[in-house]
């Protein structure tokens, strides 16, 4: 009898995807779903992009280069030159999204067995890229009662065990918004440099800093063997479907390793690579009305959770994704019956349980995040507003449902 492998099998339903169906139900039944439980934005994708689209004609749609194509890295490096970022071409590697930059720079990184660690609450797909890669993710927790912030070094140098080759971070944090400090950032490249680790940076939310500046692994001076940047125009061009992110190292010896894994692939997609070239001529002005934009989202989302009894939450620094706590014992079944019990003026909102932004396999600790969910503030303000009300009397309506 065939048998589907326990390697595909234990892989974790995503907290972001997996109630999809739910969705799809309450829609079909007419039901509006407001989908705060994915990073998807709804501003529209620059029209450079779509025209390069429209304009792209070739006889023949050919492989490219495995790293990506030379004329899309230049323009990269120059978008990186105005973030104070100063990379060549040829320090970077076209990635199908920030995903597989991440499973490159993992397994740029890593043994099979090894470990990388990685702060609490995290992107929930950095499980699913571990298992890929048969390491393991070592959790160091963040709290709430901090902004999530990073422990002090004693408590992440206790954590690195012989099997550690790398220190993971996001900055602008998903899930939390939190944006790490240059102080943080070099605390992270002083353990790093001196226990012989790689630091994996994803920066995939750099342009939504609401307060300050935006730290890069790539600013830290000295640590060019073990910075290793990911990146993605997913969400600063609200391009998520076109899949392009990259690999940036000023390590020559890791850069060749990524160049050897992207030709097992063959290529990122070329037609793809050629609108985002377009795209990367919208220079620095573009996202400073685009961060006002999220700003107010933001503003409208956090000042809604907090008029909810019994929520409790951060106002975001960064990214756009709030990690609130509800007064709910299981958030897991609270966002399932959110899509199939429940609506208010025949509407509903999705969310993403907080469970799954915690480490699983070696290191889980069960019941994190059971009284957590993420939202996406990807949404128009009114729409914002209206999901924050309805999420309200929602809380109100279970709690009485399911008196503790």
């Amino acid at each position: 009898m065939l048998r589907v492998s326990e390697r595909a099998t234990v892989f974790p339903d995503s907290p972001i995807r997996k109630l999809v169906p739910y969705a799809d139900q309450a829609r079909a039944l007419g039901r509006t779903v407001y989908p705060l439980n994915i990073g998807q934005p709804d501003i529209p994708t620059p029209r450079p992009f779509l025209d390069a689209l429209k304009a792209y004609d070739r006889q023949v749609i050919a492989y490219g280069k495995s790293e990506g194509e030379q004329p899309y890295r230049e323009a990269l490096a120059k978008y990186y030159a105005g973030c104070d970022i100063e990379v060549s071409a040829n320090d970077i590697v076209v990635t199908q999204g920030g995903s597989e930059a991440i499973l490159f720079a993992f397994q740029v990184a890593t043994e099979p067995g090894d470990e990388v660690l990685v702060f609490e609450p995290f992107y929930t797909n950095y499980n699913a890229f571990a298992l890929m890669c048969d390491i393991s993710l070592r959790p160091v927790r963040t709290l709430a009662s901090t902004g999530f912030h990073l422990p002090p070094d004693e408590a992440i140098r206790a954590a690195i065990g012989p099997r550690t080759k790398a220190i993971l971070v996001c900055t602008p944090n998903n899930p939390t918004g939190t944006v790490f400090t240059e102080d943080e950032m070099r605390r992270l490249g002083a353990i790093a440099k001196d226990l012989g680790l790689f630091l994996i940076s994803d920066e995939v939310y750099r342009e939504f800093c609401y307060e300050g500046v935006h730290t890069s692994v790539m600013h830290l001076k000295g640590l060019e063997d073990n910075a290793i940047l990911v990146d993605s125009v997913s969400k600063r061009y609200s391009a998520c479907g076109a899949r392009i992110g990259c690999l940036v190292t000023r390590n020559r010896d890791a850069r060749a390793a990524a160049v050897r894994l992207a030709m097992s692939r063959l290529c990122p997609a070329s037609v793809e690579q050629e609108a985002c070239l377009a795209m990367a001529q919208l220079g620095m002005d573009f996202f400073a009305p685009l961060r006002d934009e999220y700003r107010r989202r933001r503003d409208a989302t956090y000042e809604g959770l907090m008029r909810i009894p019994g929520v409790t939450c951060l106002e975001p620094k960064g990214a756009f994704y709030i990690m609130a706590e509800l007064p709910v014992e299981d958030c897991e079944s609270f966002a399932k019956w959110l899509l199939t019990d429940y609506h208010h003026d025949n509407s509903t909102v999705m969310v993403a349980p907080g469970p799954g932004f915690y480490a699983r396999g070696k290191y889980e600790e069960k019941g994190q995040g059971l009284n957590q969910v993420r939202l996406a503030y990807v949404l128009e303000t009114p729409k914002l507003k209206a999901a924050m009300d309805i999420l309200g009397r929602a809380v109100d309506a279970y709690m009485a449902a399911n008196p503790s």
